[in-house]
Order: structure tokens, then sequence, then C-alpha cells
């Protein structure tokens, strides 16, 4: 993958969506505002960050907030550039390239329209290869380097930039912040180095999601074996194909929370709950923890194989549930205690996926 163009979108949009594990924000609007970016401004150039000079500046941007605001606040598109140099202009140095800090819903797909408008390459590497609700949330957290300082943008021009002792003290800022700007802004976070990145950054993760979303097409084609290609090249295992049979829906502090109860189509009684947080993060099975974070729970429609975000999951759906494996940079002490259940608040012991 050396350029990104308009049409490698569609299949890239696919891919994040998958990863968002049901949240990271609706990709629907990003691609749009991706295709636009390309076809106005041009290919990106995608770079490896050990391809960089190791001392250049990387910044992020990225949606921050409740998916469900972005269904009715649509991005005005102005905002994301807006926090890259907001976060520049404080930091008194010029990024060389854009990297998304998620691979996983929207904030894969937004910062490929900022690289395109402001004539810069993407980094092939993220922060976390799936989407997850707060700030300090990602690998770099693990390795102790900060998220801050960070800036936040609206879509009206307000910046605020702050700076920040530690990574839980940038989620509350920046949190609060978002809430009296609407809900839904834009962020640039972890401003490091090109070295920084790839010696602790997950390596790659656009061309994994690229190659996710092209097995996952297969499927959508009804290719033969395409199914169980899937999940055996993914790493996935099916849990469950269910009917969404009740639902509780709720915006508190920032985020999207929901419980969704799913009944099986075989007839046998078995029910399924997934718990979210702008992403899905537990599902019990009749009971049981069967799939935790940070491991991904994702919801596929039965009959096309799309990907379901929690946005529009809807009583009686009827669908697919999968794990799949976080990426291995994850494992690594502190990964429990960062993005396990614990730290969302459940008392549920970590679960990895049977082999």
């Amino acid at each position: 993958m050396d350029l990104l163009t308009h049409d490698d979108i569609e299949t890239l949009c696919l891919g994040a969506t998958l990863l968002g594990t049901g949240g990271g924000g609706d990709p629907y609007v990003a691609k749009l505002l991706a295709q636009q970016a390309l076809a106005t401004y041009g290919p990106v150039r995608v770079t490896e960050p050990g391809d960089l000079p190791p001392d250049a500046l990387v910044l992020t941007t990225a949606v921050i907030g409740a998916p469900t605001v972005t269904l009715e606040k649509i991005p005005a598109g102005t905002e994301f550039v807006g926090s890259v140099e907001a976060l520049a202009s404080y930091l008194g140095k010029e990024p060389v390239a854009i990297m998304s800090i998620e691979v996983g819903g929207l904030n894969t797909l937004v910062p490929v329209a900022t690289a395109a408008e402001m004539g810069l390459p993407i980094v092939n590497a993220d922060a976390m290869r799936r989407a997850f609700p707060q700030i300090e949330m990602t690998v770099f957290t693990l390795a102790g380097l900060p998220a801050g300082p960070l800036s936040i943008a609206d879509e009206k021009g307000n910046q605020c930039v702050f700076r920040t002792t530690d990574n839980h003290v940038a989620e509350s800022l920046a949190r609060a912040a978002v809430i009296q700007l609407g809900m839904a802004n834009a962020i640039s976070c972890y401003p490091l180095t090109a070295g920084q990145i790839d010696e602790h950054g997950i390596g790659g993760s656009l061309t994994y999601c690229g190659q996710v979303a092209g097995l996952l097409e297969a499927v959508q084609r009804a290719d033969e074996g395409a199914w169980e290609r899937f999940l055996t090249e993914s790493g996935s295992v099916e849990f469950f194909r269910g009917k969404v049979v009740d639902l509780d829906r709720r915006t508190t502090a920032g985020f999207a929370r929901s419980t969704v109860i799913l009944e099986d189509l075989d007839g046998t009684g078995s029910t399924m709950r997934i718990e979210v947080q702008n992403e899905n993060l537990i599902a019990f099975r009749d009971g049981e923890a069967v799939i935790t974070t940070p491991n991904l729970i994702c919801l596929l429609d039965c009959e096309t194989f799309d990907p379901v975000t929690t946005e529009y999951v809807a009583y009686g759906n009827r669908v697919i549930v999968i794990g799949m494996p976080c990426a291995p940079e994850w494992h690594r002490p502190g990964m429990l205690e960062l993005v396990g259940p614990e730290a969302f608040g459940y008392d549920v012991d970590f679960v990895d996926l049977p082999r």
C-alpha cells in the first residue's frame, strides 16, 4: 500500500467499520470526507514510520465524543485541520505526517482526509488497531508516552490546547471540553516522533484494515469457502447468531452506552448480552462472559455480512457475533488495567479467545 486513492476508500471503510468493534463512529460520513478530499487534493502517500526521520513530528487527528451525536451533528471538516494546526502552533513545529490514532471507525478515515488537505503522507500505524472510547487507552500509554499536549477544535473555530500531567488527566480535560462544545469535536493528541511510533506503535494498521476488509468482501460476494477463510485468516471466532430482543441506549458523561440482548436463532433459548461504552466491551452468553475487551466484539448482519455499529443496532436485527483478536502489541504488562474489563468498571475476568 503505497498510495491511497479515491478507489481505495470503500474497502478501507468496510475494514474500519469492522475494526471499530461496533463503535468508533459511523465511517460513512468520514468516507465521504476522505473521498472528497482525495478527489480535490489527490492521492495520499502511505509511509512506514521507520521510513521517516526518527525525530520528525507526527500528529494525529480524530473525532472525540459520543458516536451517536455524529448522526445528527455532521462534521464540517474544517475542525480536523484546525486541531492539527492548533497543536503544531503550540509546539512551534510542523508535522511531517499524519497518523490515525485508532484504525477502527471513522477515525481511520478522517486523518486520510486531513492528510490529503494538508499535503502530507499518512503513517501506516496506529495506537489501538481497533476503537476505544478514552484517550488514554493506547499502547503509547503502556509505553509511558504522553497524550499531551493535545488540542480540541470545533466546527465554529473554537480551539483549546491542554498541557497535562498524565494521560488519564488528558482524558478528563478533553472530555469536559467536548461536553461544552457539542459532544463531537476534533482532537489532536499524542504528538510523537516517527522514532517513537516505530518503536511503540502498532505497525501496518492500514494494511491490516484493508486485508480484513478484502476477506469480508469475499464473504459478501458469497465466494466458496470465504466465511471459513475470513475466520481463519483474521483469527476470529463465531460465538452467536441471534436476534435483538431488547435494547437499552443512553448517553452519559460524554459516552454512548447501551445494553443489547440477543436471543439465538436456533430456538434453544440461549441468549447473549453485550455491554457497550461507545464500543462493544463484553459479551455474556447465558450469563457467562465469553468475549472481553481488549479483544474485539463485532456484529455482522446475518444476510449482508455488513458490520453493524452500535448506533444502528435496532430491535429485530439478526446478527452474527464474532470475536476478533486484539493486536499482539496489547499483550504486555498493564494491558488489563488499562483496557481490560476492570478498566470499564466491570467485575469480570479477562477471557481470551479460544485458539
